[in-house]
């Protein structure tokens, strides 16, 4: 095991899977061998794949499993500079100046070396990381990088090569140790090929239905085991129908949730029609379901789950 002043780093691909599943997320082989190595490599690990499959999620349980910070930059288009490194705190610096004319301060190489200092330095989400404690990096989530422009990520191929960044009047700060870095994309554009290179990839798809159905046991207690393989079952059928957004896994974790507080037992059509926005999140997808189609595909799931208990 490799020291750190939080948890130890698992030494194996299996040691990934039991740290990931002590805390509820399970993960499949290839996930747990690419971030496996990422961990090893001391590399980014790119993750991609549709809105609500977990992609997030892994660094907040690599976080909370590793006793390691978590800090997040939630990308958005226009993110700069300024709300993502650092910017000086100019109401202070206003102030500084302000007393030193009053006081008759008159070195101007010292009064611009002192506005300029820590003490008037506001820190971001990328200076905290690389201003983590020693022997203890952060894990680093730049989550939804698609949303961003071209521009930011050309400013992240630093970040991300060296761990450093640059701010001119102060100099240039450097991470003691390299974060743990998670980025995450919803494949809304296409990130440049100049980023992807510095990280490891993976693709993070909807889960199998055995898959979705052991989150179901683990997230929702209380769902009884034939509304679990229901759920699971119509979710699965869902997804493979032309709607515009598909439910991801947090999505049928809510369903789930919402039909066990309901004392549900199993699916029928009108508790399908009355709960649909726990699952879907577009009008146009819920008109579909809660016609015809939603009765049809419930027929099918009952009649495939009966033909597998005979």
């Amino acid at each position: 095991m490799a020291e750190t002043s939080g948890k130890a780093l698992p030494e194996t691909i299996d040691g990934i899977i039991d740290l990931l599943s002590a805390e509820d997320y399970l993960a499949g082989r290839p996930l747990a061998t690419v971030l496996f190595l990422a961990l090893k490599m001391k590399r980014p690990l790119f993750l991609e794949g549709e809105a609500g499959v977990g992609k997030t999620e892994v660094a907040k349980v690599l976080a909370k499993a590793l006793d390691r910070p978590l800090i997040r930059l939630q990308c958005y288009e226009g993110l700069d500079v300024a709300s993502a490194v650092y910017e000086w705190n100019y109401p202070a610096q206003m102030l500084e100046i302000r007393m030193a004319e009053a006081s008759g301060v008159s070195d101007r190489t010292r009064l611009e070396h002192d506005i300029f200092s820590e003490r008037y330095l506001i820190r971001r989400p990328v200076l905290q990381v690389l201003q983590g404690e020693p022997g203890r990096a952060p894990v680093f989530l730049i989550d939804e990088l698609d949303r961003t422009d071209e521009a930011f990520e050309a400013f992240l191929l630093e970040v991300l090569s060296d761990f450093q960044v640059t701010i001119p009047e102060f100099g240039t700060v450097k991470a003691a140790e390299p974060p743990i870095v998670i980025v995450t994309s919803n494949r809304t554009r296409e990130v440049h090929d100049a980023l992807k290179r510095r990280c490891l990839y993976h693709w993070v798809d909807y889960p199998a239905a055995a898959d979705e159905l052991a989150i179901i046991r683990r997230k929702v207690k209380g769902c009884n085991e034939q509304l679990s393989r229901q759920i699971v079952a119509y979710v699965q059928k869902l997804r493979t129908i032309d709607l515009f957004k598909n439910p991801g896994i947090a999505e049928t974790i809510d369903w789930a949730t919402a039909l066990t507080e309901l004392d549900r037992l199993a699916l029928d059509p009108e508790t399908i029609a009355d709960t649909l926005g726990t699952l879907l999140k577009y009008q146009e997808d819920i008109a579909r379901i809660q016609g015809g189609e939603g009765q049809k595909l419930l027929s099918e799931v009952k009649a495939e789950l009966l033909a597998k208990a005979g």
